[in-house]
């Protein structure tokens, strides 16, 4: 097998995330984005020692699983992967792929768990509560685009303004948006020339509430045709009397206009002008209210993030005059879950802006026994006076750096409970969690993402005393 062979395929299985598994002359090789039971033609990009790593150039013959997906932009969007599979086999695909890394990361260590399979989400569609869409072209030198990444594309952009995703309120805003810049002629931010004026669109819409945050975030480069008819301010003003305008079943709390003169191909905040309303809204979850700001870090399902703290909350137990640690605390939101029943919640987040953001969300939930602290945790716990009897973990991606797990297991806290976006990482950090005495005594799974590739997982682990 060489690199630019073209081969033909049945995907036999589909590992985390979304790596499906096609045997070839006894090699396995890896290919992105197909689903269980599909034939394909592929061709090969990279090949290892027993393994080998392919794309996908066209689906031959449909699995016996596949469904009809009802998203126009399915084909051509990069933002979901599953939507050509019933919720249901979604929901078996995942829970199966985290069962099996769960199951491979205690092995070796011979004991018996509890896997309680898979949570749905409230809403398979329709749930998220914020959306970063991109300005480009679909086509190199096409017509201005506005949405998602094309699948597999690093620059075309695919305009979907019938989204299934988000509220129907969002995709009119994005269509406007599109509609009006087009009008003016205004360029988009190039990739290779870092020339251009358009960069992103994000709105948030409360999924509790419908008010509505609308952000346009350009570059600070006028030098543009429409900057021979009007000025900056002018056209941000037709542009928000265009939203205002518009007929939705949301209200806005406020349209924005965000400065990013970043190489990086992100959202990034280098000043924000309030064009109406004011920058924040609420969101309410489990009977608490959430201050939500364009750059916010806040679960983008809001009603799926409600079954994932509850869930947390349960695995906890009877916390009842205990000092909980939550580590990775991000904006706070599972101290403040926590809190009521606890003696006290430490959390501890590397971002300051969202440390701030979550001293700001217990004041206004009158949560007085909470404290949060700016920085790494490896080198916080070293400053921290309190010790724990749970710790609640919740890192990001890549899980926790292996030079700060030891210093949380160290604690020797009978409980703690890890909450994880990438089960990967969490299988491979039990190894280190099980050698210190810990078994996994429950887990499960929930779907926050929908017709996406991701999801979270809850391990409930103790220790055992010798």
């Amino acid at each position: 097998m060489k690199k630019g062979q073209v081969f033909e395929g049945v995907i036999e299985k589909v590992a985390f995330p979304n790596k499906g598994h096609i045997t070839v002359d006894g090699k396995t090789v890896i290919v992105k984005n197909g689903v269980p039971g599909q034939k394909v033609r592929f061709s090969v990009n990279k090949v290892r020692s027993g393994r080998a790593e392919g794309r996908i150039l066209e689906v031959l013959e449909k699995s016996p699983l596949e469904c009809e997906p009802v998203c126009p932009h399915f084909a051509d969007c990069g933002g979901c992967t599953y939507q050509n599979l019933s919720y249901e086999e979604q929901l078996h695909l995942k829970e199966t792929q985290v069962k099996e890394l769960l199951d491979g990361a205690i092995r070796d260590f011979g004991y018996e768990y509890v896997f309680e399979g898979i949570k749905e989400s409230p809403n398979h569609y329709d749930y998220r509560n914020k959306m970063e869409f991109s300005f480009g072209d679909e086509v190199k030198d096409g017509p201005l685009a506005l949405g998602m990444h094309k699948r597999g594309s690093f620059y075309d952009i695919v305009t979907v303004d019938q989204c299934l995703l988000v509220h129907e309120d969002c995709c009119r805003i994005l269509r406007a948006t599109l509609d009006y810049f087009k009008e003016k002629n205004v360029s988009f931010l190039k990739k290779t020339s870092h020339q251009g004026y358009l960069r992103h669109l994000l709105v948030r819409r409360g999924m509790r509430t419908g008010e509505i945050l609308a952000d346009l975030v350009t570059t600070t480069q006028t030098a543009d045709s429409w900057a021979e008819k009007e000025t900056e301010e002018e056209l941000l003003e037709g542009w928000k009397q265009i939203l205002l305008a518009l007929p939705l079943s949301g209200s806005f709390a406020g349209i924005l206009h965000t400065k990013n003169d970043s190489l990086a191909d992100a959202v990034l905040n280098d000043g924000t002008d309030v064009l109406y309303g004011q920058d924040y809204f609420y969101e309410k979850l489990l009977n608490l209210e959430f201050k939500i700001t364009p750059f916010s870090f806040f679960q983008p399902n809001s009603r799926g993030a409600e079954v994932l703290y509850s869930t947390v909350r349960d695995y906890i137990g009877d916390i009842n005059d205990m000092t909980v640690f939550d580590l990775f605390s991000g904006t706070g939101t599972i101290a403040q879950v926590l809190a009521p029943v606890a003696k006290q919640v430490i959390g501890v987040e590397i971002i300051e802006e969202a440390v701030e953001a979550a001293k700001e969300n217990a004041a206004h939930n009158g949560l007085s026994n909470c404290k949060f602290i700016a920085g790494d945790v490896f080198k916080v716990l070293d400053e921290i006076e309190e010790k724990p009897d749970v710790i609640v973990l919740d890192p990001p991606r890549d899980g926790i750096h292996p030079k700060a797990l030891p210093k949380i297991l160290d604690y020797g806290v009978d409980k703690i409970v890890y909450i994880s976006c990438k089960v990967t990482s969490l299988a491979r950090d039990l190894e280190m969690i099980q050698a210190r005495g810990y078994e996994v005594v429950k887990s499960v799974a929930v779907d926050q993402f929908c017709q996406t590739v991701h999801v979270e997982t809850v391990v409930g682990l103790q220790r055992e005393h010798t």
